[in-house]
């Protein structure tokens, strides 16, 4: 399938002019519909929008390509926007995208388009290409220079006149580890080297579609320019292609791991191995490729675990490791956390205080229903939070392992009350439970691969579970106890808490959700005051959440009434923050802190602790740790809670414009 199969002319639209991200994706799904590949509108915007959550598709130098493969999608397409004045699409070199691609790919079926859209990414990544299509007339000029580049980059498909058979070989080498042909890149490899690849590379996005491809190209290009023979395997969404053979791999001086997603890394064990986003692989091209062949890259030791991850030398650091893992349980955990909490909460809204206060929230037939719900998805979070943990650490073997040792920490099991109910394990008890269950089956992966292999079937099946299950639950019922006292500790604590201490722990909070606004300081702060909602302290998670609304809103207040502080561009993008900020999305102040952050990071860590001790001094309450405005009616104190959103963000807002020069065009 060629690229312009999939790309309609009623799919393309030039000499766009567009206000911002979501204008661009709107218009850019009108565009997809128009070329009759969708069944559902909204749920394949939908999907573009989760995949934009996990980090912007913008790649840099004036290049968009969102994506995503879904349900909604009828038949493989593509859509292309020209923006000549460019739009901000949060890209991480700050550039505006005057060059947009959306693809679009079934979630089931044959993936024979995901050739010509691997082949689209690698085209985008070289020079002129790009230059090309902003200078093109007209859509057929535009579909024209495609074509040619990619007759010219690939050779012509099979049964094609006019396209000699060297061509063939060449895209199928490019496209096939299995059929055997070389590549430029081998046959270079080869001629310099009688070792073969000095480098290795495996790169592999979460949708699998276009910056692994991408990756993979700036990599083996970066390559050649220093005369560095480089193999990169892409790990997309139709499979592993150019794999890496154990002669290459024994023979390089390192591998690159240029991934958002776990690979095969037991392969790699005893070689020296780097470890990094699949964005710096086409960011960081030439960094990595030097690092890799100046002998410091430590070796990488496999453990067996999820993605082959290790707490050994060659890896990421002991902390950022087990800071992942814990990313991981929690990320599982909120949809349990925020659906729970917020059906609580609209119990209490729905309820009748008067019919029986001691039953609040579960007097009428709505309230109760709701609030059954609510409790049982909350109640949930402890064992899924563990169990995710643990799967992080040891792959699915430890996800029954983590969630039983994680349901043995909620009930507050000990061995001398089994049932359990005597101590409160709490959120620390199931964080524990779900490292100590990941680490137990990672061991036992160990243990047991000096098994024979005919006995290979029954590991996961009997062994991983049975003998993890029980490891994990004694050794989780042994220090329910000692979790319970720490748990019981810091309750007392809180509550005993005067006012003025309260104040200054919102305060905290608040700022620390503005310090890296998503980062370390952000999750942990986020992660006590979810495991303070488990612990029925509500006041913590509105604080908490009244400091991640405060920097958008600042940023945004300030963009409108501090015009000359900023360029059209930033004005523009300030509206969005309005939005986000209200959201509880405090990632949208990101692209101004990192263009600026000695005077927006300050202003932002003012604002976010103000509106952080506000929310305690009121007493304001929360009890989903999400949803920003959108769930102020199900908030203790709703009034003086937004008043303090408001006063923070007006005292960064000003703060933020006391501080910033006056903008150059």
């Amino acid at each position: 399938m060629r690229i312009t199969e999939l790309l309609k002319s009623e799919s393309i639209e030039l000499g766009v002019k567009v206000l911002g991200k979501e204008e661009a994706i709107d218009r850019l799904v009108s565009l997809m519909d128009a070329g009759g590949r969708l069944k559902d509108t909204a749920g394949y915007k939908e999907g573009i929008l989760a995949r934009e959550a996990l980090g912007s598709t913008a790649i840099g130098e004036g290049i968009a390509i969102p994506h995503a493969k879904v349900e909604a999608v009828k038949e493989p397409g593509l859509a292309a926007m020209v923006v000549p004045e460019g739009v901000d699409y949060d890209a991480f070199d700050g550039s505006l995208a005057n060059l947009l691609f959306m693809i679009a790919a079934p979630a089931e079926g044959a993936d024979v388009h995901l050739e010509a859209l691997s082949r689209l990414s690698t085209l985008l990544m070289n020079p002129g290409f790009k230059e090309g299509l902003m200078g093109a007339a007209d859509k057929d000029e535009f579909l024209r220079i495609i074509d040619e580049a990619e007759v010219e980059r690939f050779g012509a498909l099979e049964g094609e006149a006019g396209q000699d058979a060297k061509a063939d070989a060449k895209m199928s080498a490019k496209t096939d580890a299995k059929a055997g042909a070389k590549t430029d890149a081998q046959a270079g490899a080869e001629a310099g080297s009688s070792s073969g690849y000095r480098v290795l590379a495996v790169t592999a996005c979460p949708t699998g579609i276009a910056h692994t491809y991408m990756a993979a190209e700036n990599l083996e290009n970066t390559g050649k320019k220093l005369g560095i023979a480089l193999k990169a395997e892409t790990d997309g969404s139709g499979g592993a292609q150019n794999v890496l053979t154990r002669e290459e791999i024994a023979a390089a001086d390192a591998i690159i791991i240029a991934a958002d997603k776990n690979v095969e890394m037991a392969r790699f064990d005893g070689k020296p191995v780097i470890m990094v986003p699949v964005a710096d692989g086409i960011h960081k091209a030439e960094e990595l490729i030097k690092r890799a062949v100046d002998g410091t890259v430590p070796v990488y030791h496999h453990t067996g675990a999820a993605g082959g991850e290790s707490v050994s030398e060659g890896n990421d650091s002991i902390g950022r490791t087990i800071y992942k893992h814990l990313m991981n349980g929690v990320s599982h955990m909120l949809p349990f956390v925020i659906g729970g909490g917020i059906l609580i909460a609209l119990a209490f809204l729905f309820d009748d205080y008067s019919i029986n206060p001691a039953n609040f929230g579960k007097n009428t037939p709505l309230a109760a229903y709701l609030k059954t719900v609510g409790e049982q998805a909350f109640g949930m979070m402890l064992p899924i939070l563990a169990g995710f943990i643990a799967m992080s650490i040891a792959d699915r073997p430890g996800l029954a392992v983590g969630l039983v040792a994680g349901l043995i920490a909620k009930m507050g099991s000990t061995f001398a009350n089994p049932a359990g109910g005597d101590v409160n394990a709490g959120f620390l008890g199931a964080l524990f439970a779900g490292f100590v269950g990941g680490y137990i089956v990672a061991g036992l992966r160990k243990l047991f691969s000096k098994l024979p292999k005919s006995l290979e079937g029954i590991k996961p099946v009997l062994l991983y579970p049975v003998i993890g299950i029980f490891l994990a639950a004694v050794v989780t019922t042994f220090i329910n106890p000692y979790m319970g006292m720490i748990n019981d500790g810091l309750t007392r604590f809180l509550n005993g808490m005067g006012g003025t201490s309260r104040i200054v722990l919102g305060m905290a909070l608040g700022a620390m959700m503005s310090i890296d606004m998503g980062g370390p300081f952000n999750k942990a702060a986020y992660v006590f005051g979810t495991a303070q909602l488990a612990e029925g302290n509500f006041e913590v998670m509105a604080a908490v959440m009244a400091g991640g609304m405060v920097p958008p809103i600042a940023i945004a207040l300030c963009t409108t009434f501090f015009k000359k502080k900023f360029t059209a561009k930033e004005r523009q993008s300030g509206i969005v923050n309005y939005v986000m900020g209200l959201s509880f999305i405090t990632e949208g102040a990101i692209p101004f802190a990192a263009q600026d952050p000695l005077r927006v990071i300050p202003s932002c860590i003012i604002g976010s602790a103000i509106a952080g001790g506000l929310s305690m001094a009121f007493g304001c309450t929360l009890r989903a740790p999400h949803g920003g405005i959108f769930v102020l009616p199900t908030i203790g104190n709703s009034f003086m809670y937004l008043a303090a959103v408001v006063v923070g963000a007006a005292a960064g807002c000003v703060i933020l414009g006391m501080l910033k020069k006056n903008a150059v065009e």
